[in-house]
């Protein structure tokens, strides 16, 4: 027997709250800005690429989806503080979500690895999620959605698994794991909630990039 669920607005929404998406211009960060729009969010995103950002945003925009987006590096702190001064400014100083999406992936031989891959791997992966976070807690107890603000990490089943040759992203993702315990913890008595998740492989262009290299 086919049950009807209803629309998507019959069953949820999130009119009027907003969030911050880094990583949002493609994979998994894109279809999250998507999602979050559609249920009537107001969405900001940024990524490196600041021609695919505004194709991304002109699509969005003929969507009728609130969604506005900013140029940033997540591995450089003055980006990172340039970008939540836009939030702050954009959304006046409240905050209801924060999803810290934006990452790369790195498959390499241990003994290959460089300094500078791992260096920049913890910057990009781990360190922007920990600065962000610090960065938007005053925006997030602020927050106007039921139940407090929600900070959402997503981080890789390659962060409670082994796989040869991840060691660098598994341990930027281990950690993840470990700072989202923490701050659930912690932040808990400011009524913001941080939630972890950890997919498998998903088809993205940044995997397909990489299967690619392996075959060439």
């Amino acid at each position: 027997m086919a049950v009807d669920y209803g629309s998507r607005e019959e069953r949820w929404s999130l009119a009027g709250t907003t969030a911050l998406v880094t990583g949002g211009s493609k994979g998994i960060g894109h279809a999250i800005v998507e999602e979050l729009a559609g249920f009537g969010a107001r969405v900001h995103t940024c990524s490196r690429n600041g021609a695919e950002l505004e194709e991304c945003r002109r699509r969005w925009e003929e969507k009728n989806l609130q969604v506005t987006a900013s140029v940033c590096d997540v591995s450089i702190r003055a980006d990172r503080e340039k970008l939540m001064e836009t939030v702050r400014e954009t959304f006046n100083g409240k905050l209801d979500i924060l999803v810290n999406n934006a990452g790369q992936l790195l498959f390499k031989p241990t003994t290959e690895c460089t300094v500078e891959e791992y260096s920049n791997l913890l910057t990009t992966n781990l360190e922007s999620s920990f600065h962000l976070s610090q960065l938007a807690h005053p925006l997030l107890i602020h927050a106007s959605i039921a139940g407090g603000g929600s900070i959402i990490n997503m981080s890789s089943i390659g962060g409670s698994i082994g796989y040869a040759g991840s060691a660098i992203y598994a341990t930027t993702k281990g950690a993840m794991n470990q700072l989202t315990r923490s701050l659930a913890t912690e932040w808990a008595s400011d009524k913001i909630r941080v939630n972890g998740i950890a997919p498998g492989f998903v088809t993205t262009d940044m995997l397909k990039d990489f299967l690619c290299g392996l075959h060439r």
